[in-house]
């Protein structure tokens, strides 16, 4: 290739590379839909987002419990399998990245040529029917992006990249929420195990009271019998505490990547009471990764529009070879065995009888789609935001009102142990009384269950940012080339529109 030539392609590569730059990109630049938010929620809330970007469970005081979620986060299998789709589109984002370059590769070739004697014009003169080509050389290939096409997908990728990193941190907050709940709801069981167990001895102290007063003929037969059933019912009450703590030990070993077993843990009434998160309902498009998610995606299929559209244009291709050819090895270096190809093809559609029509169409059908998914997608965390706040107001004056049930069942059984002590009243009273007790505190144990499950419910309906300072720290402490969590981070997370590149 002469140096003539080879000074006219790259003044043709650079001019046509400067100018796809310049063109704005084909299709629609992306803008957020108009989202119609309530301006408060039902209940008063003010500004907390501090609360929610912090590992609010570790506010709850209970080591164990910090413990499972550690676990969660590292081994459980939803976890991993959003972290491995994460690992696939920061693969899908740098194959689109590859575009913007020249591909450059190597060919080398042997070829052994048999002609024919019976078509001597095939044979030049001199040359034997049987012989030897030997040729290596570097090609270079290149697409310009004129029209954006390349840059819309890319835009694409980027953007699905995000919603699949969005979607791994909504897979997290769930977890998290669920391991804390199902916690939670195990020291809940414990609690009213143990009041069943301390019930069932009132009981048995109950049936051998009442047997004695039949024998001294202050009892009926009636009174034996009811008694008996009270203890029976009770006792068939702990076999069923017994088996949901068991079944909710091992779905909670499931959810941390464990084989089911039992799980180490404290009680409710160790538990800390940590500050309600709270936040303005147009919090929910920044702190929610379910709805970011639902943005990014909505990003990606607006950008295909253009991608689609991008086909309409003709594509302008650059294809060049340079290297050695010769039908002996001893010549094959000499500079009268260079060989060279510079090829620039201009090709685009005239005729497509509705092809390219029809995979624009599709494209503005999926963004359609995804539009919709997005704002019901905002319609869904407010909802949810309303009803955890609605729940944990709620659950406090449910609380409060058990407390005062708790007090005054206390005071019952303290003054029939009075009345039981001066002699006008019964053991039997101050057993039936010690019962409500019993009764009472299980109802308390439920309600702090409600309570700290409320928590836990607006805590993962704000979502917050202690998802990314999670991925941070994995990124840290992991050295691991091949790492989903790594490999997703080496590429921009934010999207821009196309012509603004």
């Amino acid at each position: 290739m002469s140096p003539a030539l080879h000074k006219v392609a790259w003044t043709c590569v650079a001019s046509a590379a400067l100018a796809s730059c310049a063109v704005p990109a084909v299709g629609p630049n992306y803008k957020r839909p108009d989202v119609v938010v309530p301006a408060s929620w039902r209940v008063d809330a003010g500004e907390a987002a501090a609360a929610t970007n912090a590992r609010w469970w570790q506010g709850l005081g209970d080591a164990d419990l910090d413990g499972l979620v550690g676990e969660a986060l590292a081994a459980n299998a939803d976890l991993l399998i959003a972290a491995a789709r994460v690992d696939e589109f920061a693969a899908k984002l740098e194959g689109e990245r590859s575009h913007y370059f020249p591909q450059v590769g190597y060919d080398a070739s042997f070829k052994r040529d048999q002609r024919s004697k019976e078509v001597p014009e095939l044979l030049q003169p001199g040359q034997p029917p049987t012989f030897n080509q030997y040729g290596f050389g570097g090609t270079v290939g290149y697409e310009f992006d004129f029209w954006g096409r390349m840059r819309r997908a890319n835009e694409a990728a980027r953007a699905e990249l995000l919603s699949s990193q969005e979607a791994r941190h909504t897979v997290m907050l769930t977890v998290v929420a669920n391991v804390a709940s199902s916690y939670v709801e195990l020291l809940e069981l414990d609690n009213e195990l143990a009041m069943a167990q301390q019930q069932l001895a009132s009981l048995r102290d109950s049936l051998a009271l009442t047997q004695q007063k039949f024998a001294g003929g202050s009892a009926t037969d009636l009174d034996v019998a009811r008694a008996r059933a009270d203890l029976a019912e009770q006792a068939a009450v702990i076999p069923e505490l017994e088996r949901a703590i068991a079944t909710l030990e091992n779905g909670l070993s499931t959810l941390v990547g464990r084989n089911p077993g039992r799980i180490q843990r404290g009680s409710i009434d160790k538990l800390k009471l940590i500050a309600v998160p709270q936040g303005v309902p147009s919090d929910v498009l920044t702190r929610r990764p379910d709805v970011m998610a639902a943005e990014a995606a909505l990003r990606a299929a607006n950008a295909r529009i253009g991608v689609a559209k991008g086909e309409y244009f003709p594509k302008f291709a650059l294809t060049g070879y340079l290297g050695q050819s010769s039908d002996l090895v001893r010549w094959l270096l000499a500079k009268t065995a260079t060989a060279g190809l510079l090829d620039l093809d201009l090709a685009g559609p005239i005729l497509s009888f509705g092809k390219v029509q029809g995979t624009v169409r599709e494209a503005r059908a999926v963004t359609r789609q995804e539009e919709q998914r997005y704002l019901q997608a905002v319609r869904n965390a407010v909802a949810e935001v309303d009803n955890a706040l609605v729940f944990n107001a709620k659950a406090t004056e449910h609380l409060t009102a058990v407390g005062e049930q708790l007090a005054a069942r206390r005071q019952v059984a303290s003054l029939s142990q009075a009345r039981f002590e001066g002699g006008s009243g019964t053991n039997l009273d101050v057993l039936n009384a010690q019962r409500g007790v019993y009764e009472a505190r299980v109802l308390q144990g439920q309600g702090m269950r409600d309570q700290y499950l409320a928590l836990i419910a607006v805590y993962k309906a704000l979502g917050g940012g202690w998802m990314v300072a999670e991925d941070s720290k994995a990124v840290a402490q992991s050295s691991a080339v091949g790492s989903p969590i790594a490999a997703s981070a080496k590429f921009p997370t934010t999207t821009h529109d196309a012509d603004a590149q």
